[in-house]
């Protein structure tokens, strides 16, 4: 199993940071050591001070694809649910001053958290889609499907251009506004729709 995750999917999200809207999806990996295990907390890693969360839709890959037709890109992901990227952000910044890559602060053990999965067809419209990623019982990330710069099918195409997509693969589709530090102790709660997905503590 292989995560691809997609950065600058969101407008909002690009202006918080600072970021120039990029012309294609920017696209990065994540190994499958990144992967927290059911039940486990995510640990906050000695070697940053500053690890941000990152609420985003995830895609389930059922069938083996390459240079998959935009039109077609539906029938290659049956099921979604919402994941947080955790990123050390303090490594990010300085690896993009250098021009280096981000795998430090965005594939390190236990940086990828994925939610309980949902058949998409239990959805009226997926590009249409509330989520949300509640801290501490407040509301910290709110986001929809209609925003994203890229929609599901149009990354599904795009990735398999690049990589081939295998059973079980998942596709990480981009985070919101609201990104923000995490502490020892929060408590995140993930929701698409009315439906929780994931609770997490912070260790």
């Amino acid at each position: 199993m292989k995560i691809i995750c997609v950065g600058r999917n969101y407008r909002k999200h690009i202006e918080e940071l600072n970021n120039e809207r990029p012309i294609s999806p920017v696209i990065f990996i994540k190994p499958d050591s990144s992967v927290i295990l059911k039940n486990q907390p995510f640990f906050i890693p000695d070697y940053s001070k500053d690890v941000h969360y990152e609420a985003e839709v995830i895609l389930k890959i059922c069938k083996l694809g390459k240079s998959i037709d935009k039109k077609f890109a539906h029938k290659y992901y049956n099921k979604i649910s919402l994941g947080i990227d955790f990123t050390a952000r303090d490594i990010q910044n300085e690896l993009k001053i250098k021009g280096l890559p981000w795998e430090k602060s965005k594939a390190f053990d236990g940086s990828a958290l994925i939610g309980e999965w949902i058949d998409k067809n239990e959805f009226n419209d997926i590009n249409n889609l509330n989520f949300s990623l509640k801290k501490n019982g407040d509301n910290a990330q709110l986001g929809n499907t209609s925003k994203m710069l890229w929609s599901f099918d149009e990354l599904v195409s795009e990735i398999s251009r690049f990589f081939t997509l295998k059973i079980g693969d998942v596709i990480f589709t981009g985070t919101p506004s609201g990104v923000n530090r995490v502490f020892e102790n929060d408590l995140f709660e993930g929701f698409i729709e009315d439906k929780n997905v994931f609770n997490i503590n912070i260790k």
